[in-house]
């Protein structure tokens, strides 16, 4: 109460402010200023890869509520998860089967993903999508960009250029789940001709659809500019803070059949003599993500131009838990004697945290005349990251418990940098040839104790890892625009990318993952006129050590990987679309593709003995790429009304690679209903009103999970294996309503 009362407090304070007249600026002015962002990372309608753009309007229809995913989960061959169940709080990203590790995210050219990890948690950077102006998502190797995370997807985010004119908004949303948002932003305009102060805060929260899965969320975005005839410059600072309840475990279908579907084991303790069962109260993932950039982008002609990006990100986080039956030795303490017995498990809390720090700079020197577009670019990042634990409480615990007791600490020390050259030619008036190289250098180390315990040496892991990489990364392509309405397109790509910390830590210990490797072949055709628009992407993904997840998760709700020497993914990607003068559209795009391994060997390990079961299936399915996707959107607007059903279907899925039925997430098909209505008030640019009905036909599904498998030696002697799977259910019919006013 005391955030929302402060929010409606600043909106009041700011809007006398806010709404003085100023003089606008020329036209000419407006029109440089608006064109400033940097470009050198995306692609352009004569770059032969395959990619989307959402514009503001599309974002600002989509962002009532949801995270990140769910605004883009609509473009082709992607897919969001939850694990809530209800798109708020920990949920990920998927496109054409690679998972959020693999997709890299920039924003203003920035990278975003988490070093290490090489992933994004957008429960970090909550409600950035109501700061950013437009986004591009490229499908397949894409251009050259910055970061890690750059294999086999990239979405590139601008965030909000300025207004000429002061401006002050404010949104609120709230439906199922306790789930509720508010966003209040607010804009100077220019100030003299050159300056402007934007400022967002948002405060977002969310029970889940989960048994206490809750999520409770704050964010602001600031930026204040300098914006010249020929020079801008831009401090922009975003951050965010989260507190998640954790949803990680999933549940069995035994369970959810005894439980219920949203059963969450997180945080059990016990069941009393009533039945009742108990939870801790703090199984929570705390996290503050603070991020600062400095842009500068100058034109010194019609043809040259510089942008320049400084870049600093400081983490801070840790989550607790309740561990049930924990060896004490794990924990750096030693057995103790309760009534005669010795003790040595016992339950446990334990506190496991992180303290990140991320630098840098990139750049790009760009030119362009009425035959080629170039740019020269690159970056140079640091990163340094410390991982220690905590034990804060153990059962009727016997001796010396210091309140932070560290039982594992261990740095990671990452640096980045890479420098790319790219350029388009046009060869003749419609034929145009892209080329772009690009080199990458990465030294990672890993020093300290892991978290995870060695039988072999009856100690916790040693960490000593010392890593190098030198990636060359070759992409080159036709684009031929054929007339005025037809557009075809071929390239071919490579990619390399180097493990990430899971990898290292999480995978078994006698297994050491190496760099992989993808070769991308795309083929893509486009036709579009004012009303009706369609396209083709064909592509072909080679890949070569892949680290394909396995199924399995660590502790922590972290999918697993190990590579796989030979594999591949095939597909077409088919888009449509209609916009009639009378206001209706009609979107929609499929992607049917083959995902496979070519020769897989699964291992297994014996329960007591760990001995090793070599199992060869020949080809397999990839995990988590489902065959077929189909993305359908009837919309239809009238004088300020605005209706939409959006569809996706998602075929089955194997959450491992060794093709087995009790490892399948299910196919599942949901649609969601949005009406909203917009219209104006004496001295409101707009005033918008709506709601969504999620799930309207109340599909049961789930959209992720883990599986896993082992073996025992029965009385015989002879082998039996054994699946498991979890399964993260999704919530069913549900709504959120949504108010928006603009001043």
């Amino acid at each position: 109460m005391k955030k929302r009362t402060l929010l409606g407090c600043l909106l009041t304070a700011a809007l006398p402010s806010l709404l003085s007249a100023q003089e606008e600026v020329s036209d000419s002015l407006h029109m440089a200023l608006q064109g400033v962002e940097i470009t050198a990372v995306r692609a352009t309608e004569t770059t032969p890869v395959a990619y989307t753009n959402i514009g503001s309007e599309e974002i600002k229809r989509q962002n009532t509520g949801l995270d990140f995913p769910y605004i883009v989960t609509m473009t082709p061959s992607a897919i969001a998860t939850s694990d809530a169940g209800a798109g708020i709080g920990y949920t990920s990203l998927r496109i054409r089967g690679t998972d959020g590790s693999r997709i890299n995210v920039t924003a203003n050219g920035i990278p975003v993903n988490d070093s290490e990890s090489h992933t994004v948690f957008w429960v970090n950077i909550p409600d950035l999508a109501s700061s950013v102006k437009d986004i591009q998502i490229q499908r397949g190797v894409g251009t050259s960009t910055n970061g890690a995370g750059a294999f086999g997807a990239s979405i590139n985010m601008q965030t909000s250029s300025f207004s000429t004119k002061p401006y002050a908004g404010f949104s609120a949303s709230a439906g199922s789940f306790g789930t509720h948002k508010e966003t209040l932003s607010a804009g100077t305009g220019l100030i003299g001709d050159h300056w402007a102060l934007d400022i967002r805060l948002s405060d977002i929260g969310s029970d889940g659809y989960i048994d206490r899965a809750s999520t409770r969320l704050n964010s602001y975005y600031l930026q204040g500019a300098y914006y010249g005839n020929r020079t801008t410059v831009r401090f922009i600072s975003f951050a965010g803070e989260e507190e998640t309840y954790h949803a990680w475990n999933y549940a069995s279908k035994e369970e959810m059949q005894q439980y219920g579907r949203r059963y969450n084991s997180c945080g059990y303790m016990y069941t009393d003599a009533d039945g009742k069962a108990h939870y801790y109260d703090d199984q929570t993932d705390n996290y503050v993500q603070k991020n600062f950039q400095l842009l500068v982008d100058h034109q010194f002609n019609n043809r040259w131009s510089m942008d320049i990006g400084l870049h600093y990100t400081k983490g801070d986080g840790y989550y607790q838990e309740y561990k049930s039956g924990r060896k004490l030795v794990e924990y750096a303490l030693q057995p103790f004697t309760l009534d005669g017995n010795v003790v040595k498990k016992s339950d446990l809390v334990r506190k496991k945290a992180m303290d990140n720090h991320f630098g840098g700079a990139i750049f790009s020197l760009n030119y362009r005349n009425s035959r080629v577009n170039a740019a020269l670019g690159g970056g140079a990042n640091r990163y340094f990251g410390r991982h220690f634990g905590n034990v804060l409480w153990v059962k009727e615990y016997i001796g010396n418990l210091t309140p932070d007791h560290e039982y594992y600490r261990n740095n990671g020390a990452k640096n980045d940098a890479n420098i790319y050259l790219k350029a388009d030619y046009r060869l003749t008036g419609n034929l145009n040839i892209y080329a772009d190289l690009q080199y990458r250098h990465i030294d990672y180390k890993i020093n300290g104790h892991n978290d995870k315990w060695n039988d072999a040496e009856d100690a916790l892991q040693k960490l000593a890892i010392d890593e190098s990489f030198n990636f060359f990364n070759p992409k080159a392509g036709l684009s031929w625009q054929i007339d005025r309405s037809n557009r075809l397109f071929a390239s071919v790509s490579m990619a390399h990318k180097e493990p990430t910390r899971n990898n290292y830590t999480d995978g078994k210990l006698h297994d050491r993952p190496t760099a992989e490797r993808l070769i991308d072949y795309e083929l893509g055709y486009t036709f579009g006129n004012s009303i009706f628009k369609a396209g083709a992407n064909l592509y072909f993904m080679d890949y070569k050590d892949q680290l394909v997840l396995t199924g399995e998760l660590n502790e922590i709700g972290e999918p697993l990987a190990a590579n796989i020497p030979d594999s591949y993914r095939a597909g077409i990607e088919l888009m449509a679309g209609i916009a009639l003068p009378c206001g209706f559209r009609w979107d929609a795009n499929a992607t049917f593709s083959r995902n496979r391994i070519k020769d897989f060997t699964e291992v297994l390990y014996d329960d007591d003995t760990y001995e090793r079961w070599e199992i060869n299936h020949g080809e397999t399915r990839l995990s988590f790429s489902p065959e077929i996707i189909v993305n359908n959107t009837f919309a239809y607007s009238w004088r300020g009304l605005e209706a939409s059903l959006q569809s996706q279907y998602v075929g089955k899925q194997y959450m491992s690679n060794c093709d087995q039925e009790e490892h399948r997430l299910d196919a599942y098909f949901v649609s969601n209903l949005r009406l909203a209505y917009t219209f104006k008030l004496p001295h409101t640019k707009s005033i918008t009103i709506g709601a969504t009905v999620y799930n309207i036909f109340n599909e049961e599904y789930e959209n992720n999970g883990y599986a896993g498998s082992g073996y025992y030696t029965d009385a015989s002697g002879n082998r039996q294996r054994y699946n498991y799977a979890g399964y993260a259910a999704q919530a069913g019919t549900n709504f959120l309503g949504h108010v928006s006013i603009e001043l």
